[in-house]
């Protein structure tokens, strides 16, 4: 796999994630709207993680900055 995102795309997908927990964890959202943004959340963390996006690979996108 190669690398497909750039820090500042890392860094707003955890903030996503984490903004996600903690709505979750305050009873703020709930139901299905809950578990929707939750596996949205784990998804963006996950891919943050491992610094690589498939759907960005389908749609050709690379925010990873190019060593020269």
């Amino acid at each position: 796999m190669k690398k497909n995102l750039g820090n500042l795309d890392k860094g707003v997908r955890v903030l996503i994630a984490v903004a996600v927990a903690i709505l979750y964890y305050y009873n703020i959202i709930e139901g299905t709207l809950a578990y929707i943004l939750m596996t949205v959340g784990i998804i963006l963390l996950v891919t943050s993680l491992i610094n690589f996006c498939p759907l960005y690979r389908i749609i050709g996108i690379n925010s990873c900055r190019i060593k020269k």
